[in-house]
Protein backbone atom coordinates (compact mmCIF):
# COMPACT_ATOMS: atom_id res chain seq x y z
CA UNK A 1 0.00 0.00 0.00
CA UNK A 2 0.94 3.48 -0.65
CA UNK A 3 1.97 6.11 1.60
CA UNK A 4 1.03 9.36 -0.16
CA UNK A 5 -1.28 12.03 1.86
CA UNK A 6 -3.10 14.21 -0.65
CA UNK A 7 -4.86 17.84 0.39
CA UNK A 8 -7.34 17.99 -1.59
CA UNK A 9 -9.73 21.69 -2.10
CA UNK A 10 -13.46 20.83 -2.35
CA UNK A 11 -16.02 23.16 -2.32
CA UNK A 12 -18.31 23.70 0.52
CA UNK A 13 -21.83 22.25 -0.97
CA UNK A 14 -20.10 19.11 -2.85
CA UNK A 15 -18.05 18.25 0.61
CA UNK A 16 -21.47 18.59 2.22
CA UNK A 17 -22.59 15.63 -0.10
CA UNK A 18 -19.56 13.71 1.16
CA UNK A 19 -20.88 13.96 4.55
CA UNK A 20 -24.55 12.78 3.68
CA UNK A 21 -23.37 10.07 1.46
CA UNK A 22 -24.69 11.48 -1.56
CA UNK A 23 -20.98 11.07 -3.07
CA UNK A 24 -18.56 8.94 -2.84
CA UNK A 25 -16.28 10.28 -5.98
CA UNK A 26 -14.62 13.44 -6.51
CA UNK A 27 -13.95 14.56 -10.19
CA UNK A 28 -11.16 16.47 -11.07
CA UNK A 29 -10.18 17.81 -14.31
CA UNK A 30 -6.14 17.00 -13.68
CA UNK A 31 -5.29 13.53 -12.18
CA UNK A 32 -3.06 14.11 -9.12
CA UNK A 33 -0.28 11.70 -10.51
CA UNK A 34 1.20 9.96 -7.21
CA UNK A 35 -2.24 9.33 -6.44
CA UNK A 36 -3.05 5.56 -5.61
CA UNK A 37 -5.27 3.19 -3.97
CA UNK A 38 -5.00 3.07 -0.29
CA UNK A 39 -3.57 6.70 -0.39
CA UNK A 40 -5.45 9.01 2.15
CA UNK A 41 -6.98 12.02 1.23
CA UNK A 42 -7.72 15.04 3.50
CA UNK A 43 -10.58 16.88 2.90
CA UNK A 44 -9.92 21.20 2.31
CA UNK A 45 -13.16 22.76 2.15
CA UNK A 46 -12.48 26.21 0.71
CA UNK A 47 -14.17 29.86 1.27
CA UNK A 48 -16.49 30.34 3.28
CA UNK A 49 -15.38 27.18 4.79
CA UNK A 50 -11.82 27.09 5.33
CA UNK A 51 -11.24 23.98 7.52
CA UNK A 52 -9.72 20.63 6.99
CA UNK A 53 -13.06 18.93 7.69
CA UNK A 54 -12.38 14.80 7.14
CA UNK A 55 -10.42 11.89 4.96
CA UNK A 56 -10.92 9.44 2.99
CA UNK A 57 -8.86 6.34 1.34
CA UNK A 58 -9.04 6.29 -2.65
CA UNK A 59 -10.87 3.09 -3.49
CA UNK A 60 -9.94 3.90 -7.26
CA UNK A 61 -8.96 6.24 -9.61
CA UNK A 62 -10.02 6.15 -13.25
CA UNK A 63 -8.91 8.21 -16.04
CA UNK A 64 -11.82 7.95 -18.40
CA UNK A 65 -13.17 10.24 -21.75
CA UNK A 66 -16.00 12.41 -20.09
CA UNK A 67 -19.26 10.71 -21.81
CA UNK A 68 -17.60 6.90 -20.73
CA UNK A 69 -16.88 9.53 -17.13
CA UNK A 70 -20.52 9.82 -16.61
CA UNK A 71 -21.98 6.58 -17.17
CA UNK A 72 -19.44 5.51 -14.32
CA UNK A 73 -20.06 8.85 -11.78
CA UNK A 74 -24.02 9.92 -12.41
CA UNK A 75 -25.11 8.42 -9.39
CA UNK A 76 -22.03 8.81 -7.33
CA UNK A 77 -20.78 12.24 -7.95
CA UNK A 78 -23.67 14.39 -6.11
CA UNK A 79 -24.12 16.79 -9.54
CA UNK A 80 -26.56 17.16 -12.20
CA UNK A 81 -25.30 16.33 -15.65
CA UNK A 82 -25.82 19.91 -16.64
CA UNK A 83 -22.66 20.51 -13.86
CA UNK A 84 -20.76 17.82 -14.94
CA UNK A 85 -21.13 18.71 -18.49
CA UNK A 86 -20.37 22.20 -17.29
CA UNK A 87 -17.05 21.41 -15.17
CA UNK A 88 -15.53 19.17 -17.90
CA UNK A 89 -15.95 21.45 -20.90
CA UNK A 90 -13.04 21.59 -23.18
CA UNK A 91 -11.40 18.65 -21.55
CA UNK A 92 -11.54 15.26 -23.52
CA UNK A 93 -10.37 13.05 -20.67
CA UNK A 94 -12.20 13.63 -16.60
CA UNK A 95 -10.69 11.67 -13.38
CA UNK A 96 -12.76 10.21 -10.73
CA UNK A 97 -11.61 9.33 -7.74
CA UNK A 98 -13.24 6.47 -5.78
CA UNK A 99 -13.98 6.54 -1.89
CA UNK A 100 -15.93 4.07 -0.11
CA UNK A 101 -15.54 5.83 3.78
CA UNK A 102 -15.07 8.89 4.59
CA UNK A 103 -14.26 9.68 8.23
CA UNK A 104 -15.43 13.51 9.44
CA UNK A 105 -12.71 15.34 12.15
CA UNK A 106 -14.89 15.55 15.49
CA UNK A 107 -13.97 19.37 15.41
CA UNK A 108 -12.88 20.77 12.01
CA UNK A 109 -9.33 22.37 11.72
CA UNK A 110 -9.38 25.91 10.58
CA UNK A 111 -7.34 27.53 8.50
CA UNK A 112 -6.38 29.92 11.05
CA UNK A 113 -5.27 27.42 13.30
CA UNK A 114 -3.08 25.19 10.97
CA UNK A 115 -1.57 28.96 10.20
CA UNK A 116 -0.99 29.12 13.91
CA UNK A 117 0.39 25.92 14.23
CA UNK A 118 2.81 25.87 11.10
CA UNK A 119 3.00 29.23 9.76
CA UNK A 120 4.43 27.65 6.40
CA UNK A 121 1.04 26.08 5.71
CA UNK A 122 -0.73 26.80 2.63
CA UNK A 123 -3.91 25.57 1.84
CA UNK A 124 -4.86 23.92 -1.89
CA UNK A 125 -5.89 25.54 -5.09
CA UNK A 126 -6.74 22.39 -5.87
CA UNK A 127 -4.29 19.35 -4.24
CA UNK A 128 -1.51 19.54 -3.22
CA UNK A 129 0.77 16.59 -1.32
CA UNK A 130 1.50 16.88 2.27
CA UNK A 131 3.61 14.65 4.86
CA UNK A 132 2.61 13.39 8.00
CA UNK A 133 5.40 15.74 10.13
CA UNK A 134 3.69 19.00 8.45
CA UNK A 135 0.19 17.26 9.39
CA UNK A 136 1.09 16.84 12.83
CA UNK A 137 2.37 20.47 13.13
CA UNK A 138 -0.22 21.89 11.59
CA UNK A 139 -3.03 20.29 13.54
CA UNK A 140 -2.88 18.18 17.25
CA UNK A 141 -6.11 15.54 15.85
CA UNK A 142 -4.11 14.67 12.88
CA UNK A 143 -2.81 11.18 15.03
CA UNK A 144 -6.57 10.65 16.02
CA UNK A 145 -7.35 10.70 12.44
CA UNK A 146 -4.77 8.70 11.41
CA UNK A 147 -5.45 6.12 13.95
CA UNK A 148 -9.54 5.60 12.84
CA UNK A 149 -8.46 5.44 9.20
CA UNK A 150 -5.47 2.76 9.82
CA UNK A 151 -8.59 0.09 11.63
CA UNK A 152 -10.36 0.48 8.22
CA UNK A 153 -9.39 -1.72 5.05
CA UNK A 154 -10.24 -1.09 1.66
Amino acid sequence: MSSNILLLSIRPKYADKIFDQTKTVELRRVCPRRLEKGDLVLIYVSSPTQAVVGAFKVEKIVEKPVTLLWQMVKTKAGLKRSEFDAYYRGIEIGVGIFFKQFWPLNSPISLKIMKEQDIGFQPPQSFRYTTTGELERAFPQFKELLARVHHFQL
